[in-house]
């Protein structure tokens, strides 16, 4: 079968790219799907993320293991597309390049036959062009995630003497 996908790039303005790739491929080619379609070197590190409905990320699976001696992290090319995302789980989300976290919202949109003669991935719609950076994230916390306020943690590190707790 063929995923029908769209990936939009977190953004106030309207940036996102159409793509369909077969469903049994590995993370791996759908992330070179990826940046080949918004125009990427492809060099950086990325990661795909399961997520809910509310795009609540979970899981990553990551394009390397970058740990010493091996980890259970799930990897690109080790996991298929249809193990990841089905119509009952049809989110992810895509980051690219840590340093600058472009983060996008991939959603499926059409499970359909595939059609002879036609080379996936195949990317069938274009809409809006990449910044020339990322757009700026604004991490803030839900309400109740805070013990206290920022005074409050201050005043407890005023009692610290510096040399008192120096390792």
């Amino acid at each position: 079968m063929i995923y029908k996908i769209r990936i939009i790039l977190d953004a106030e303005e309207d940036i996102f790219r159409d793509i369909e790739i077969e469903d049994q491929s590995n993370l791996e080619d759908f992330h070179n799907a990826i940046t080949q379609a918004f125009g990427f070197e492809g060099s950086e590190m990325a990661s795909f993320y399961t997520c809910d409905e509310e795009w609540n990320q979970d899981e990553e699976i990551a394009l390397f293991d970058m740990s010493e001696n091996g980890s259970d992290i799930r990897l690109m090319n080790e996991t298929a597309l249809n193990d990841v995302m089905t119509e009952d789980n049809p989110k992810l989300i895509y980051v690219y390049d840590f340093f600058s976290m472009w983060t996008f919202f991939v959603e499926l949109a059409d499970i359909v036959d595939k059609e002879d003669g036609r080379v996936y991935p195949n990317l069938l719609f274009t809409f809006g062009e990449l910044p020339d950076a990322p757009p700026e994230k604004k991490f803030e916390a839900k309400p109740g995630d805070d013990e206290g306020n920022f005074d409050d943690l201050l005043d407890r590190y005023d009692d610290m003497d510096f040399d008192e707790n120096w390792n």
